[in-house]
């Protein structure tokens, strides 16, 4: 569980990390460099699930022999998809991360959603709906790590 505490809003308890994979995680389904060295650490306080349509089928070899959750989703109504998956785990307790327009409701329905943009860029939907932009999934995870800068940037 990590907890953060950002004034005037009620304490956000975490339990869950749902992330997109392509354009997330990896590009063009290899892992970004250092990110699995995050995921471990935070696999100590959260519950983490990796939730895609695997565009180059990579994913399950990827995280083969990890504790990561991995959900593959088909073809169509992707959005409602990831966004069912958030409901499954009750949104209150799930940080959510992603980059395509598939990613905007799960965004705005986590209780914190963040939005990496990086080479494979961003769609504006999930810009709109996330409640923080990262320019590398290193950083989100690390904010994650750090929750004091996640009160620094969404204190009101």
């Amino acid at each position: 569980m990590i907890t953060f505490d950002i004034p005037n809003r009620t304490p956000i308890v975490t339990e869950h990390l749902v992330l997109d994979f392509n354009g997330t995680l990896a590009i063009d389904g290899h892992l970004i460099g250092g990110v699995s060295t995050l995921l471990d650490k935070l696999s100590e306080h959260l519950s983490i699930h990796v939730i895609t349509a695997d565009t180059f089928g990579t994913v399950k070899d990827t995280f083969a022999n990890t504790n990561i959750n991995i959900k593959i989703i088909g073809g169509k109504e992707q959005s409602k998809q990831k966004a069912d998956f958030v409901t499954s785990l009750n949104p209150q307790s799930v940080v959510a991360i992603g980059n395509g327009a598939n990613d905007a409701q799960m965004l705005k329905l986590a209780a914190l959603g963040i939005v990496v943009i990086q080479a494979e860029g961003a769609s504006i939907l999930p810009l709109v709906n996330a409640d923080i932009a990262c320019v590398s999934i290193i950083d989100a995870l690390q904010l994650l790590l750090n929750p004091r800068r996640i009160t620094a940037t969404l204190r009101v």
